[in-house]
């Protein structure tokens, strides 16, 4: 049976990697369990004066291969097995473009939507009290996830600053470019999916220009993807969707008008001369180019085989279980998987801490150069791993992922 536990999943490509490594078991093992779980239960003063408990978590997985790296979510859905999930995500994601972080991840259980600014400072600042003696520039660094922003790491920033006596800009990326942020961190995992797009579309001999695509998820990843994708790359975005539905235009959508209507409205349904779709029809479209950016397990066993883009792109962290990767695999689409599709947002926050640490700054060009490098050499690699053994791009890019935290663990050597 299917699983949608993407801590499941997650374990479940541990074990048929290390299995095609030839791994030790205990190893193995190490590999599939976090080193570290925190749940914070924590009181914050609600604008009513009432007083609310909030839980939230940080999974630390690895840090053999550099300081743990990851983002923190808010969101009504928060578990501590899709942390674990993610936490170990971003390790292999860390691993597999070959930046020096390991993987972590958090969030905290709640419904940002329905809670104001000063309610949203003071629970964020009161998780980071909780955060402070286990994060740091050198032991964990927290960057923005699933409606958290550069404000959110703001608050965290000058909550730990706070505790150490002194300005730490480099203890938290995603900040905002006034206390040392970096340019180009708010794209930074969308013009890494174009990236990925573009080297995906030459592998499939596919010119990228006029190449119809589909975005589901239209937050931060998803509506700049759709930009980039149609303004940089001369793709022709037909269809988008937010978590209340899509809207469909075989001619092309005007993402910018799009996102000027989504402001207005708060939504994407009824924009004009738009058909109205939902999640489950976009992601059925007939594409060049399916770039799913919301949450997990949305592509399944159930829905794989009507999959008809040639090129999935994950924009969003494990939107594809193991199941449906075989699937697709035998269907001949390409999917690009999320450790390597979107991580453009942890290369750029690479970046940022560089940056941070020698207090010396980069300009625009200088970031989206880098990053394009970083991005074009890890998809070239995972490529050729793919083509060379007959496996699907996300077995690929795990074997050498993987590889990489395995071979760092034994040079390290176990602790007596």
């Amino acid at each position: 049976m299917e699983s949608q536990d993407p801590y499941v999943n997650a374990k479940a490509h541990v074990d048929r990697v290390g299995a095609m490594l030839k791994l030790e078991p205990g190893v193995i093992e190490m590999l599939k369990r976090p080193r570290r779980e925190l749940t914070f239960n924590f009181p914050v003063r609600m604008d009513d004066g009432s007083i609310r408990v909030f839980t939230g978590y940080r999974v630390q997985h690895n840090n053999v291969r550099g300081p743990y790296k990851g983002g923190i979510r808010y969101h009504p859905n928060v578990s501590l097995e899709e942390v674990r999930a993610l936490s170990m995500w971003m390790t292999w994601k860390c691993a597999v473009v070959g930046i020096p972080f390991g993987g972590a991840k958090g969030g905290i259980i709640c419904n940002p939507k329905e809670m104001s600014k000063g309610e949203l400072e003071r629970m964020t600042r009161a998780y980071a009290e909780e955060l402070t003696p286990f994060i740091g520039p050198k032991v964990d660094i927290p960057a923005p996830d699933v409606y958290t922003d550069a404000q959110t790491m703001a608050w965290i920033m000058d909550t730990y600053s706070r505790h150490m006596g002194r300005s730490v800009p480099d203890c938290v990326t995603g900040k905002p470019l006034e206390i040392g942020g970096s340019r180009g961190r708010d794209e930074a995992t969308s013009r890494g999916i174009m990236y990925i797009a573009a080297e995906a579309a030459t592998r499939k001999k596919m010119q990228l220009k006029d190449a119809r695509v589909a975005v589901q998820g239209f937050g931060n990843v998803g509506s700049n993807a759709a930009r980039l994708l149609q303004d940089e790359a001369g793709c022709r975005v037909i269809a988008v969707s937010d978590s209340h539905g899509g809207i469909l235009d075989e001619a092309g959508l005007d993402i910018k008008k799009v996102l000027e209507f989504k402001k207005e409205t708060g939504g994407l349904k009824g924009f004009p001369g738009a058909k109205d779709i939902s999640n489950q029809e976009l992601l059925e479209l007939e594409c060049d180019i399916l770039i799913p950016a919301a949450l997990e397990n949305v592509i399944t066993e159930k829905n794989a085989k009507h999959i008809r883009a040639k090129i999935v792109v994950e924009g969003a962290n494990g939107p594809t279980t193991p199941e449906a990767d075989e699937i697709l695999f035998k269907n001949g689409v390409m999917l690009v998987p999320d450790i390597l599709a979107n991580a453009g947002g942890v290369t750029v926050s690479y970046f940022e801490w560089v940056q941070d640490l020698q207090y010396f700054f980069w300009n625009a060009e200088e970031v989206k150069g880098r990053l394009k490098l970083i991005m074009t050499g890890a998809f070239t690699r995972v490529y050729g791993v793919s083509s060379a053994n007959w496996i699907d791009m996300r077995t690929a890019a795990n074997l050498i992922a993987i590889g990489e935290v395995a071979k760092a663990m034994q040079l390290r050597g176990l602790v007596p």
